[in-house]
């Protein structure tokens, strides 16, 4: 059990932040404590780090420290947290969400819509979003949300977990079935990764709409590519489908038409996922998604998915390295959120490493 100070990454307001040294934290019954290797930048924290979602509570108030996709190494346990197989040197990865346990929604399985969400008090958790995150060099997560990997993974590949395993999720809520055409709006890292969960579920064409050098990344993993920079993006789905559209269609940026423009390029019966949170509402045909009967899904994170990505990125199935582009200590973590939020150099998956 290390007993010395940490570093943590500390929000002090909107786009405010400072590195602080403050004290270790000691694992709760049925928490480990981890010692952090790496933080992956995501969307999500971008809004959270410039107060978009205040209104929702994420964060909580000020100070706060951020940080939901991460992996690392088990330095200290909790009580009963060896009973349930868990030891110090375990390598895991970690993820944002850790139910109630005793709701209707968790006992079903749904544990990211616990109907005690927002009270710990009650044994609930989120992550880098309301709880405490990871971005600090040591971090106490639940049991329930941290995943041991395989020797055969890093804990670079780790930090993608999270990532990967709400896009596979986005398919298997979308019921990708074999032989279909899936499309992918938005070529970033979720979009990239949701492209590659679709193929293995059977999908026999993805196509990824987008723009920019992002698209490169996505033809290099077999996808069909669109430029809606240069052409209609629903349109030009539409040409590859023969003039239907694609079964299923997955929606990562949550921006401008996107939403709309995944309908518009879904066929009659067909399906779409909604990986983003959206900052404001979309206009959306309606009457169509009735009279063609459209199904629409909403994604909340990963429940249940974490362990059946985890092999698969293990086997090589699925590629988070081709979307993990650049590393940083945590002390230049100003860099680092540049680096994601200016997509410099071609930036995906920024990762930053407290320890390093």
């Amino acid at each position: 059990m290390p007993d010395q100070s940490m570093d943590a990454l500390v929000l002090l307001g909107p786009n405010e932040y400072e590195i602080q040294s403050t004290g270790i934290p000691t694992p709760a019954p049925r928490e480990v404590l981890c010692k952090v290797h790496s933080v992956a930048i995501c969307g999500t924290d971008k809004e959270i780090i410039s107060g978009n979602f205040l209104k929702r509570g994420w964060p909580p108030g000020y100070p706060y420290t951020p940080g939901h996709e991460w992996s690392g190494e088990v330095v200290a346990l909790g009580d009963d947290a060896e009973g349930f197989g868990f030891t110090v040197g375990d390598r895991v990865a970690g993820t944002a969400h850790s139910g109630c346990g005793y709701c209707r929604m968790c006992t079903i399985g749904r544990y990211t819509l616990c109907e005690n969400y927002g009270h710990e008090e009650r044994n609930h958790r989120h992550y880098g979003h309301y709880s405490t995150g990871a971005l600090r060099q040591f971090h106490n997560s639940s049991i329930k949300s941290v995943f041991a990997i395989p020797d055969s993974m890093t804990l670079e590949q780790a930090a993608l977990v999270d990532a990967s395993s709400i896009a596979l999720h986005a398919v298997k809520r979308g019921q990708v079935m074999p032989g279909d055409t899936v499309a992918i709006v938005g070529p970033g890292a979720q979009g990239l990764l949701a492209a590659q969960c679709a193929a293995q579920l059977g999908a026999a064409r993805v196509i990824v709409v987008g723009r920019g050098p992002r698209l490169d990344t996505a033809a290099a993993l077999g996808a069909i590519v669109v430029d809606n920079s240069q052409v209609d993006g629903p349109q030009a789905v539409r040409d590859l489908t023969d003039g239907k559209g694609a079964h299923m269609t997955v929606d990562t940026a949550a921006r401008g038409t996107s939403t709309r423009d995944a309908i518009e390029m879904t066929r009659k019966g067909g399906r779409v996922a909604l990986i983003g949170v959206p900052l404001e509402a979309a206009e959306l045909p309606l009457s169509r998604i009735v009279i063609e009967e459209m199904d629409l899904f909403g994604v909340r994170a990963n429940p249940g998915t974490c362990e059946e990505v985890i092999p698969l990125i293990s086997a090589g199935k699925i590629d988070v390295n081709i979307v993990t582009t650049h590393r940083f200590p945590l002390r230049d973590f100003g860099l680092a959120y540049e680096t994601f939020t200016q997509r410099t150099d071609g930036a995906l998956k920024v990762l930053v490493q407290p320890n390093a």
